[in-house]
Protein backbone atom coordinates (compact mmCIF):
# COMPACT_ATOMS: atom_id res chain seq x y z
CA UNK A 1 0.00 0.00 0.00
CA UNK A 2 1.38 3.38 -1.04
CA UNK A 3 -0.77 5.88 0.86
CA UNK A 4 -0.67 9.61 0.33
CA UNK A 5 -2.71 12.03 2.42
CA UNK A 6 -3.19 15.50 0.97
CA UNK A 7 -4.54 18.09 3.38
CA UNK A 8 -3.58 20.93 5.67
CA UNK A 9 -2.11 20.88 9.17
CA UNK A 10 -5.10 22.86 10.48
CA UNK A 11 -7.78 20.56 8.99
CA UNK A 12 -9.52 18.48 11.67
CA UNK A 13 -10.51 15.71 9.22
CA UNK A 14 -6.94 15.49 7.92
CA UNK A 15 -5.68 15.02 11.48
CA UNK A 16 -8.33 12.33 12.09
CA UNK A 17 -7.26 10.58 8.88
CA UNK A 18 -3.60 10.55 9.90
CA UNK A 19 -4.58 9.14 13.30
CA UNK A 20 -6.76 6.47 11.62
CA UNK A 21 -3.83 5.12 9.58
CA UNK A 22 -1.29 5.47 12.42
CA UNK A 23 -3.52 3.44 14.76
CA UNK A 24 -3.62 0.65 12.16
CA UNK A 25 0.13 0.70 11.57
CA UNK A 26 -0.18 1.90 7.96
CA UNK A 27 2.63 4.03 6.61
CA UNK A 28 1.65 7.11 4.65
CA UNK A 29 3.10 10.24 3.11
CA UNK A 30 1.51 13.52 4.23
CA UNK A 31 1.50 16.36 1.70
CA UNK A 32 0.50 19.78 3.01
CA UNK A 33 -1.57 21.51 0.33
CA UNK A 34 -0.53 24.93 1.64
CA UNK A 35 3.13 24.11 0.85
CA UNK A 36 2.92 21.76 -2.13
CA UNK A 37 -0.26 21.07 -4.03
CA UNK A 38 -1.43 18.17 -6.14
CA UNK A 39 0.54 17.80 -9.36
CA UNK A 40 -1.36 17.71 -12.64
CA UNK A 41 -1.09 13.91 -12.78
CA UNK A 42 -2.13 13.44 -9.13
CA UNK A 43 -5.06 15.79 -9.61
CA UNK A 44 -6.26 13.93 -12.73
CA UNK A 45 -5.89 10.55 -11.02
CA UNK A 46 -7.90 11.64 -7.96
CA UNK A 47 -10.55 13.32 -10.10
CA UNK A 48 -11.06 10.14 -12.10
CA UNK A 49 -11.06 7.89 -9.01
CA UNK A 50 -13.68 9.89 -7.09
CA UNK A 51 -16.01 10.52 -10.03
CA UNK A 52 -15.34 14.08 -11.11
CA UNK A 53 -14.49 17.57 -9.93
CA UNK A 54 -17.85 18.23 -8.25
CA UNK A 55 -17.08 15.57 -5.62
CA UNK A 56 -13.74 17.21 -4.89
CA UNK A 57 -14.94 20.76 -4.22
CA UNK A 58 -15.43 22.03 -0.69
CA UNK A 59 -18.63 24.07 -0.84
CA UNK A 60 -17.79 25.61 2.56
CA UNK A 61 -14.24 26.71 1.70
CA UNK A 62 -13.01 30.14 2.78
CA UNK A 63 -12.38 31.33 -0.78
CA UNK A 64 -15.99 31.52 -1.94
CA UNK A 65 -15.04 33.90 -4.77
CA UNK A 66 -12.71 31.31 -6.35
CA UNK A 67 -15.33 28.60 -5.84
CA UNK A 68 -18.01 30.72 -7.54
CA UNK A 69 -15.70 31.42 -10.46
CA UNK A 70 -14.85 27.71 -10.85
CA UNK A 71 -18.52 26.81 -10.96
CA UNK A 72 -19.25 29.20 -13.85
CA UNK A 73 -16.24 28.93 -16.15
CA UNK A 74 -15.93 26.40 -18.96
CA UNK A 75 -14.94 22.82 -18.18
CA UNK A 76 -11.61 23.28 -19.94
CA UNK A 77 -10.69 26.16 -17.61
CA UNK A 78 -11.94 24.54 -14.39
CA UNK A 79 -9.09 22.08 -13.91
CA UNK A 80 -6.41 24.73 -14.33
CA UNK A 81 -8.22 27.13 -11.99
CA UNK A 82 -8.62 24.43 -9.31
CA UNK A 83 -4.94 23.47 -9.52
CA UNK A 84 -4.08 27.17 -9.04
CA UNK A 85 -6.52 27.48 -6.08
CA UNK A 86 -6.29 24.18 -4.23
CA UNK A 87 -7.85 25.67 -1.10
CA UNK A 88 -11.24 25.01 -2.76
CA UNK A 89 -10.66 21.23 -2.52
CA UNK A 90 -12.31 19.12 0.16
CA UNK A 91 -9.69 17.57 2.43
CA UNK A 92 -8.28 15.14 3.18
CA UNK A 93 -7.60 13.61 -0.21
CA UNK A 94 -6.31 10.08 0.32
CA UNK A 95 -4.63 8.21 -2.54
CA UNK A 96 -3.79 4.52 -2.61
CA UNK A 97 -2.42 3.79 -6.08
CA UNK A 98 -5.31 4.27 -8.51
CA UNK A 99 -7.87 4.48 -5.67
CA UNK A 100 -8.71 7.76 -3.97
CA UNK A 101 -11.19 9.30 -1.56
CA UNK A 102 -12.09 12.85 -0.64
CA UNK A 103 -13.05 13.65 2.94
CA UNK A 104 -12.92 11.39 6.00
CA UNK A 105 -14.06 7.95 4.77
CA UNK A 106 -12.84 5.10 7.01
CA UNK A 107 -15.59 2.80 5.69
CA UNK A 108 -13.78 2.79 2.32
CA UNK A 109 -10.21 2.69 3.69
CA UNK A 110 -10.83 -0.45 5.74
CA UNK A 111 -11.26 -2.39 2.44
CA UNK A 112 -7.92 -1.19 1.04
CA UNK A 113 -5.09 -3.72 1.17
Amino acid sequence: MNLQIFGTKKCFDTKKTQRYFKERGKKFQFIDLTEKGLSKGEYSSVKQAVGGLDKMLNLNCKDQDALALIRYITDEEKDEKVRDNQQVLLTPIVRNGKQATVGYQPEIWKNWE
